[in-house]
């Protein structure tokens, strides 16, 4: 039998270099040392795309510290490399940026330069939350658990929600309609502040703070030529203004939109001040939505403490200040076992 073995496309070399670019900023363990070995043994593609991205980058610095893969990478000279005036000035990465960027090509046999589309990842971590800010001024912010692709050119601005929870405040540009995918449905808007966030079910709940967003059926879902292909809304997309949400399920079924208060509106977003806000929530639908900022896991010995009525605001990641307050204002009792999960009762 055969050996086959698949090589990556140069997208993906793109992508998979830069999360190793991240990796490295992060600090490599011993086993990912081996494993970036071995993914740089794979193709002569991949040690070439990561030495470009690292140098387009300013992350030079970072092979340094891996004399034993790359031994020369601090005295290696860089080439000059030509950015668009607005992506150098413009492009913020906060927290886990993980670089694709903007580099121009020579043609082996024409003087033409070449511009490769602007292609990110940004992903977050457990309890991590991040702030991008694209070369036109628009806001995303991701927070916890969440991977997110970004393809920006001239011609179109498009990004695709692949697990989590972001915020958007999209810059106004008629010209280029601002496109976020997530599964086969897509919102897009010119200049308006929304919300949208994956559910544990796969569900997607969007709300709309300003302006208006339509939202469909992706009609070219199967297109793998995105941004060069026109994302395209379906006649039968629904229109949702501000002070709107919509939640968009996998079955068939008519969208509605839904009016939220104000105040209903303030308790959704309030994970962007870092804060959680509970108005009555049962503890056990708290500590589920708690859970998606940390590590620790939660257990719950009686069915009584599940059905504790929590009112009040949590700081995302705070465990120790949550476990004080549930026994304090709560009468809830806790306990650490030795692998690290906390066991919550009702005080008797």
């Amino acid at each position: 039998m055969k050996n086959i073995h698949e090589f990556p496309t140069v997208g993906e070399s793109y992508d998979e270099a830069s999360i190793w670019v991240a990796r490295m900023d992060r600090g490599l363990t011993a086993d990912d040392e081996e494993a970036l070995k071995r993914w740089l043994s794979e193709s002569d593609d991949n040690r070439a795309v990561l030495l470009r991205i690292t140098n387009l980058w300013d992350r030079m610095d970072t092979l340094s510290r891996l004399s034993d893969i790359f031994p020369h990478a601090a005295a290696q000279q860089r080439k000059p490399v030509r950015l668009p005036l607005g992506l150098a000035a413009s492009l913020v990465v906060a927290v886990i940026g993980l670089w694709g960027g903007i580099e121009l090509y020579q043609a082996a046999d024409s003087e033409q330069e070449v511009t490769m589309p602007a292609t990110f990842l940004h992903e977050t971590a457990i309890g991590e939350q991040a702030a991008v800010v694209l070369p036109d001024g628009t806001q995303i912010t991701l927070n916890t658990n969440s991977l997110l692709r970004v393809s920006y050119t001239e011609e179109s601005r498009l990004v695709t929600l692949e697990r989590g929870e972001i915020h958007v405040l999209v810059s106004h540009d008629p010209a280029r309609r601002f496109s976020v995918i997530v599964n086969d449905r897509v919102v897009q808007a010119v200049g308006t502040e929304f919300n949208i966030k994956i559910t544990s079910d796969q569900s997607i709940e969007l709300l709309v703070t300003d302006g208006i967003v339509i939202v469909g059926i992706l009609e070219n879902a199967a297109s793998s030529d995105w941004p060069n292909t026109p994302v395209i809304v379906p006649p039968s997309a629904v229109s949702v203004s501000a002070g709107q949400s919509i939640t968009l399920t996998s079955s068939e079924e008519e969208l509605r939109t839904i009016e939220v208060e104000p105040e209903d509106i303030e308790v959704r977003l309030s994970w962007t001040e870092g804060s959680l806000i509970f108005r009555g929530e049962s503890l056990e639908e708290a500590i589920a939505e708690i859970g998606r900022y940390t590590t620790v896991e939660f257990r719950f010995l009686d069915e009584e403490s599940k059905k504790v009525r929590v009112v009040g605001l949590f700081q995302t990641g705070d465990v120790d200040g949550l476990l004080s307050a549930l026994r304090e204002n709560f009468n809830i009792s806790y306990e650490r076992t030795d692998d690290g999960t906390i066991l919550l009762s009702a005080r008797q």
